[in-house]
């Protein structure tokens, strides 16, 4: 076997002494660090500078992304919130209004407000026609009859204009037919004003509410909802807001645009009103309207 000579024996115990001394030296609390350790620390430091500025610069862009995505969610739940606020503001006001009705006609068993909600689908819209008819997967066989009101979760957007066992067809509020009228009212703060939603314009793609008393006072921001005086549609119904109030026939009426509640460019899920209520709507026994009058003095909604 080889041996270590004692000169190498030597070097090498030597060596280990130097080498523990170094390291005590070096864990021992000092106030300057040496200049290999300077010399290595610096260089560290300079590779670590290098290669994190790029990496926090991508990590910044991610975090930007990141929260430019959480503003957006953030930005659409407020939205929603703001949109079911308009509703149930509408429905608190028709509620108050209408329990100040039922305090002085204790004996009102049925109110106009009261229909069964049932669910449908838009199965087809014509592109020919797609501002004013839609069709939906319930019929006759669901007990959808004619005339009955559609809506979506936000509003108001028609009725029931023609009915098969197994689908329906709804001409919305856009429809291009003149005698196509919802009797509205516009809930003020202080008094309610009724009128007629009576077609749209279409440069400004609002609703216009017509024949309204000139001497009630009506401001931009007002909630319109339907007034439930037709016999058509129940009363309560989110319509939209008024943009603009302006007069119309020499003064003797007024006219208002309606900004609608509703999203009329993309219907997937929509409501039928079943009216539960026994109300008289001069129906000549087929869904058609007569001419209806209600008790401000202007004909009703439906077709006359």
């Amino acid at each position: 076997m080889p041996h270590f000579s004692n000169k190498k024996l030597i070097i090498l115990l030597v060596g280990m002494i130097l080498l523990v001394a170094l390291i005590s030296f070096s864990l021992r609390d000092r106030q300057n660090a040496t200049l290999p350790e300077q010399f290595i620390k610096d260089s560290v430091g300079l590779a670590q500078s290098v290669v994190a500025k790029p990496a926090n610069y991508i990590t910044g862009i991610f975090y930007n992304i990141q929260s430019l995505l959480n503003t957006y969610e953030e930005n659409q739940r407020l939205k929603m919130r703001l949109e079911d606020f308009a509703v149930l503001q509408a429905e608190v006001n028709t509620l108050k209004s209408e329990n100040e009705q039922l305090r002085e006609l204790l004996e009102k068993k049925d109110s106009l407000r009261d229909y069964d909600p049932l669910r449908a689908t838009v199965i087809a819209r014509n592109p020919d026609q797609w501002e004013e008819k839609i069709i939906i997967n319930k019929g006759s066989s669901h007990g959808v009859k004619q005339n009955m009101a559609v809506m979506t979760t936000k509003g108001l957007i028609g009725k029931i204009s023609l009915v098969t066992p197994f689908t329906s067809e709804v001409e919305l509020l856009y429809t291009n037919n003149p005698n196509f009228r919802v009797s509205a009212m516009v809930q003020g703060e202080k008094v309610v004003a009724f009128g007629l939603i009576e077609g749209y314009d279409e440069e400004r793609n609002e609703l216009i509410l017509k024949r309204i008393d000139s001497s009630i006072e009506i401001s931009v921001g007002e909630k319109v909802v339907t007034s439930g005086l037709g016999g058509i549609f129940p009363k309560g119904i989110l319509i939209g807001e008024i943009t603009e109030v302006t007069t119309e026939d020499f003064g003797l009426t007024k006219m208002a645009y309606i900004r609608p509640s509703a999203d009329f460019s993309m219907l997937e899920e929509v409501i039928i009103a079943k009216r539960s209520a026994t109300v008289i709507d001069g129906s000549d026994g087929d869904g058609t309207n007569a001419d209806l009058t209600n008790n401000t003095g202007i004909p009703g909604e439906g077709e006359e």
